[in-house]
Parts: C-alpha cells; sequence; structure tokens
C-alpha cells in the first residue's frame, strides 16, 4: 500500500484515523500498532514477520545491553547481517564470480520494503540505550509502535527513538495539529502525484531509449533532479503531516537542498535524516574531524561509502556516494566555495548534484558515462528520444515543470497567507490530487527500493 494510492487516501488513512479519535487514549498505541502492522502486511504478508522477529530481538538486546560493549557488537552485528543477507547478498556474490571467475548461484531473496530504514532505527535506539541517553523500554509494544508505525515504516524519515519516546506514552490530537497535518499531507501528495509523476514519465522514456543526444540528457538529468527531489520529500511531507495528525512531531527531511551553496551544505538539507544519523552514529564515533585531517578524510570516505551502498546493492550506488564524499575532501582542502560569489557556489552545486544524479539512476556505469558524456559534449539527439521530448513537453508538462523548479526555492515563502486564504489553496490543491489520482496508474515512490 502506498501513500498515493485510493485506497490509502480514501479507506485506510480516514479508518485509522476516526479509530484513533473514538476510543479510549489507552488504546490509540494499540489501533496505531495493528494499524501499522496491516499497512505493512498489505505488500509484505510475509515479511511483516521478519520485522516483528527485528523488533523483539533488538528489544532484549535492549534490556541487557547495560554498557556491554560486547553486546554492543552482536547486536550491531545482527542488525547488518540481517539488512546484508536481504539486501546485498546477491551483489556480493555476484562480485565475488565476476572477480574469481565463479559460479556460485544467486540466492534470490526478495527485499523487504523499508528494512534499511527500520534497521536504522532500531540500531539508533539500542545504541543510544548502550550510551545510556535513553532507559531502555520494558513495554515491547511501545517499543514495537515506534520501530512499525506507518507513516515513517516505509521509507522514512528515519526517527530517533529518544525524539518520540515521550510523545509514544504522552501525546495530544489537537484540532490545530489535525489541520496542519492534513495540510501537509496534501501537499506532500500534490508533490507526488502532480510534479514527481509528470517527471517520472520523461525520465523514464528518455533513459529506456539509445538513441540520446545534448538535448535529451539534459532534459532527462533535470526532470530527474525534479522527480527524485518532489518524490522523497513528497512522501517526507505525507509522514510528517500523518504523524501531526496523530500528536507525534517529526523533524524536517528537507530543507530546498537545491539553494545549497557546497555539497557540505547539500548534504545538511537532503535525506536529513540519513546524514543525522550517519553522524551520530558512525561519523563522531570514529573521532569525526577531531583527530587530524587524515583520519577525518578516511572518516568521510567511509561514511559517504555506506551512504551510497544503504542506498542499494550496486556499483552504481557506490561510486555515487564516493563520488559526493571526493567533492566534500574538494570543498575542505581545495575549493573552499564559501569564498566564491553565491551564483557560482549555486551553479557549482547544481552542476555536481545532477551530474551525480545521473549516476544514481542508471542502470550501468555505461549508461551514466553515456548520459554525462552527452551532456558535455554535442551530440544531435536521435529520432526516437526528440519524438518523447516533443510529444511530452505539453503545456501541463511544462508550466507543471516551472513550478517544480519555483518551489524548490524558498521563494514561494515571501506570499504570507492567512488562514482562509490557506485552508481555500490547500482545498484547491487537494482537489487537483483527486482528479490527477483517478488518472494516474501505480508509481511507487523511488525510496521503496531502498
Amino acid at each position: 500500500m502506498i501513500f498515493s494510492s485510493a485506497t490509502f487516501v480514501f479507506l485506510f488513512l480516514p479508518l485509522t484515523f476516526v479509530l484513533t479519535l473514538i476510543v479510549p487514549k489507552y488504546w490509540r498505541n494499540a489501533v496505531l500498532l495493528i494499524a501499522s502492522l496491516i499497512f505493512y502486511a498489505w505488500g509484505e504478508p510475509i515479511f511483516v514477520l521478519l520485522m516483528l522477529f527485528c523488533g523483539f530481538v533488538n528489544y532484549l538486546f535492549a534490556l541487557h545491553l547495560k554498557g556491554d560493549k560486547k553486546l554492543l557488537f552482536w547486536n550491531v552485528f545482527f542488525n547488518i547481517g540481517l539488512l546484508a543477507v536481504f539486501k546485498y547478498s546477491d551483489f556480493l556474490i555476484s562480485t565475488f564470480n565476476s572477480i574469481f571467475s565463479l559460479s556460485i548461484p544467486l540466492l534470490g531473496l526478495p527485499l523487504p520494503v523499508g528494512i534499511s530504514f527500520y534497521t536504522f532505527q532500531t540500531m539508533s535506539y539500542t545504541i543510544d540505550v548502550y550510551r545510556r541517553e535513553i532507559p531502555p523500554q520494558k513495554n515491547f509494544f511501545d517499543l514495537l509502535l515506534y520501530i512499525t508505525f506507518f507513516p515513517q515504516l516505509i521509507a522514512g524519515p528515519i526517527v530517533v527513538y529518544k525524539d518520540i519516546a515521550e510523545q509514544i506514552k504522552n501525546r495530544r490530537m489537537t484540532r490545530k495539529d489535525v489541520a496542519q497535518g492534513i495540510e501537509r499531507f496534501v501537499y506532500g501528495l500534490a508533490k507526488k502525484l502532480i510534479i514527481a509523476n509528470s517527471a517520472a514519465l520523461m525520465v523514464d522514456k528518455l533513459f529506456a531509449l539509445k538513441d540520446g543526444g545534448t538535448l535529451s540528457a539534459w532534459v532527462a538529468a533535470v526532470c530527474y533532479m525534479l522527480q527524485i527531489y518532489y518524490d522523497f520529500s513528497g512522501y517526507s511531507d505525507m509522514a510528517i503531516g500523518m504523524g501531526q495528525m496523530f500528536g507525534f512531531y517529526f523533524k524536517e527531511n528537507f530543507h530546498y537542498p537545491y539553494t545549497a551553496t557546497s555539497i557540505v551544505n547539500f548534504w545538511r538539507r537532503w535525506h536529513i535524516s540519513l546524514s543525522s544519523w550517519f553522524l551520530d552514529y558512525v561519523y563522531i564515533p570514529l573521532g569525526g574531524n577531531r583527530k587530524g585531517v587524515s583520519r577525518e578524510v578516511t572518516n568521510k570516505i567511509f561514511v559517504f561509502f555506506l551512504t551510497g551502498i544503504w542506498h542499494g546493492a550496486a556499483w552504481t550506488f557506490i561510486i555515487w556516494g564516493l563520488y559526493h564524499g571526493f567533492f566534500l575532501l574538494l570543498e575542505k582542502l581545495f575549493l573552499k566555495p564559501e569564498k566564491w560569489p553565491k551564483v557560482l557556489c549555486h551553479t557549482y552545486v547544481i552542476i555536481v548534484v545532477m551530474v551525480g544524479f545521473v549516476l544514481f539512476r542508471s542502470d550501468t556505469f555505461l549508461q551514466a558515462f553515456t548520459f554525462i558524456g552527452n551532456m558535455f559534449y554535442y551530440v544531435p539527439t536521435g529520432a526516437a528520444s526528440l519524438s518523447v521530448v516533443r510529444s511530452l513537453s505539453t503545456p501541463y508538462f511544462m508550466f507543471t515543470m516551472f513550478w517544480g523548479i519555483l518551489f524548490s526555492t524558498p521563494l514561494i515563502r515571501k506570499f504570507h497567507l492567512n488562514r482562509p486564504s490557506g485552508y481555500i489553496i490547500s482545498a484547491a490543491v487537494w482537489i487537483l490530487c483527486l482528479l490527477t489520482l483517478s488518472a494516474t496508474t501505480y508509481n511507487p515512490f523511488i525510496y521503496f527500493r531502498f
């Protein structure tokens, strides 16, 4: 079940919300827990058992950690091992087969949806218990609600237990929070259905063709930047909005990343929950920048290697992560973009990020290098690709991409709306979403596969 499906919008979400409102307060967690398990089991009926097993094992570990490093090691080994078996086993086998000319059969295990997210959440919980920053949760069902809560279960944001521990026990569902949460959900839905899906149609068709040239490469690259931003930030907006409807407050996951003035600044604005997780649980424990330049360089390279491989079991993702790590080091040691004119800074960031996303989107290195080469060395666009660009560049598409570019900047914040006007615009956006939803086909969120 996805947030942008009719089943979710018209049945699951309103039913869950109404049930949460009418039951006594002490039953609200039970309603949300049952709803979350149904939500996950809707598409993953078998792997819901894996998630429950993962949650229970981490629950037991946390109860007995008490500063025990060996027990923490085995806890991390369990979580990383679980993730490795389902997400990376075939990738590792294929790599060994290629290097050593072997023919070890692949396991062919399906990837449980959301495993990268809920694994990181459970690890942050047990590590914080080990650090004595929080006490272990003795109520297994409260911990399970934290792990499985459906708004952030599948594609984040990655929520740290200590940020919502008190909210699990004590929270209120106020009219103001419900209204603001619904509004945030509607705008997130609009990001996905109207902008991301429109851009996706162009991107998918151009990446599937082999006669692309300079024009089609730039169109595909720009459209993919808009697609992945509105797809993922739209999901985060919907998750944050739904959390607020139920009395939970999640931290922001995006802050206008395409207005960044450096790659360092970009990663402070893009997928903030993942960047913060690696900062708190990997980079700082490794020593951060406190042990000399060479150690700092090593730590950053390692963190961005992990960032790349977290996104997917493919060398394109790993190189994409290292690519960003390389530019972070260039900025630290040589480029110093904070001294540049702002226009030059923004241009530099957009080009670096755009090239990186072409690599991120490509199925193979050959496809990535072909697209990137076409972007910076003029190649006439073939008839098939040119036909796609012409046929899809409708007034509606151009209008949508224009608003996509505009809304990716804080410029829109200069237009302050009072509440009645804001609600009218939200209602209009909701109607547009309904019209789009009625005509759309299944189009999952990009981060579902991570």
